[in-house]
């Protein structure tokens, strides 16, 4: 039965993009999960880059919080389910601290989660002062743990940021930029975000120069009596419908490699609770298709591995089996982008893929979708996101579209649903808690 909570919690925030909110964020994960204890860490807003890191720290899953897409109620289920088992929460804010609609500071003040402000002040002196009083008194009741300075030059650096704090208790410690020897940064980014931890063979090295650097600041000084000073108590939530074992006694098979790595833990947590029983298979590792009743093609980088997906004739074969038999396919940005004839990088070349789906994939230099969408899907909305560079030209008929928050969906805007017989493919990234029975639909499920 489920009881109060509570536990040291820490909402990781910033003034914008780019100040390290993640390296800081993984850094505290590691260090406190090296020293014995138990670290859970979320992951503010839709993002799935971020939590490899932050599972690698922690040793344990990571989930996203987002008051629109997952909902308030929940954002407080996952908190106090984590709260209940852990000695530490962190969660990673998304952009800056008051950015977006809702931002991680509504989130911080919704919970009673004290913010810690990140800061790059590589640039700066006495501004950085005035920019944490300004983050901390900009929106009256902020719950707030105080401010770490990033990129500082020097000791003489950190000194002049330090006495420029209107409040001496706000002061968490400065960061020198944390490389490993002479490469290049720490946590490496390409077109969609930073490089996956699973992708880097020395990924584990990198977050103990990390958490090296922090044990020499006040906050990584901190032991288990010292955090309790941001102790947030989670009360129990409310009870929520159970959902319907709409897929009991199905398999369904999931794409799980490099090319295809935008999973979020809890869509895995939603199929096993609708009763699906889940396999996993890498087309990058020339895998067949294994044995089952429906195929979740997730997103991820398939125009990297663009050569290695289409030389897996095999799997090609059994995945036009499959949907010549009338069982689901349900592909999801990446996913979609694979089952393409071809895609064009934005060099010119034209690389072949599966050529299941009708249509030409071209990755773009700028983004081509951005931010949380919602998808009317067998009578149901599923809330979710989008977030890709490459556009497609499909003549495969478009059987729905997305739609901003609180919006009606329009002919010409949104991310296509499209469907060409029991093959459903789009850009929209689906938040798979949000409707069990719009996933049930698009996986097949009985009654759904």
């Amino acid at each position: 039965m489920s009881t109060h909570a509570s536990c040291p919690a820490l909402l990781i925030a910033a003034p914008a993009s780019g100040q390290g909110k993640t390296t800081v964020t993984a850094a505290l994960a590691r260090l406190h999960a090296r020293q014995g204890r138990r670290v859970r860490v979320f992951k503010c807003g839709p993002d799935f880059l971020d939590p490899h890191w932050h599972e690698l720290a922690s040793g344990a899953p990571v989930h996203s919080l987002d008051l629109w897409i997952n909902g308030a109620q929940d954002c407080a289920r996952r908190l106090h389910d984590a709260a209940l088992e852990a000695d530490l929460l962190l969660i990673e804010g998304v952009m800056g601290l008051f950015d977006g609609d809702p931002s991680a500071a509504d989130l911080a003040q919704r919970f009673g989660v004290p913010v810690l402000a990140v800061v790059d002040a590589s640039a700066m002196a006495g501004t950085f002062g005035a920019l944490a009083h300004g983050l901390r008194d900009y929106r009256p009741g902020l719950p707030w743990a105080g401010v770490l300075a990033n990129r500082v030059g020097s000791a003489r650096h950190a000194d002049m940021l330090r006495v420029g704090l209107r409040d001496p208790q706000d002061w968490l410690g400065a960061l020198a930029r944390i490389t490993l020897g002479e490469g290049p940064a720490l946590l490496p980014e390409r077109h969609l975000g930073l490089v996956a931890a699973h992708e880097l063979g020395d990924a584990l090295q990198r977050l103990d120069a990390a958490a090296d650097a922090l044990a020499a600041t006040p906050l990584g000084q901190m032991g288990s009596a010292d955090l309790q000073r941001w102790a947030v108590d989670f009360p129990v939530p409310q009870a929520t419908e159970a959902v319907p074992p709409l897929l009991a006694g199905r398999t369904v098979a999931v794409a799980r490699d490099a090319a295809f790595s935008f999973l979020y833990a809890a869509n895995l947590q939603t199929l096993e609770e609708l009763g699906a029983r889940l396999c996993f298979f890498s087309p990058l590792a020339g895998d067949r298709l294994p044995p089952c009743d429906a195929v979740w093609l997730p997103g991820g980088y398939p125009e990297l591995h663009a050569a290695r997906i289409a030389a897996n004739t095999g799997l090609r074969a059994d995945l036009l089996r499959h949907l010549n038999a009338g069982l689901p396919l349900w592909a999801e940005c990446g996913g979609m982008v694979a089952l393409c004839e071809s895609v064009q990088l934005p060099d010119g070349t034209v690389q072949p893929l599966l050529g299941l789906l009708p249509g030409q994939a071209t990755l773009n230099k700028r983004l081509a979708g951005l931010g949380p969408q919602q998808l009317p899907v067998a009578g149901e909305l599923l809330r979710g996101h989008t977030f890709h560079y490459s556009t497609l030209a499909s003549s495969a008929p478009v059987v729905a579209r997305s739609s901003r928050p609180g919006e009606a969906s329009a002919p010409d805007a949104g991310e296509a649903l499209y469907r060409v017989g029991s093959l459903h493919a789009s850009y929209f990234h689906a938040w798979f808690a949000s409707s069990p029975r719009a996933v049930a639909h698009l996986l097949g499920g009985e009654g759904a």
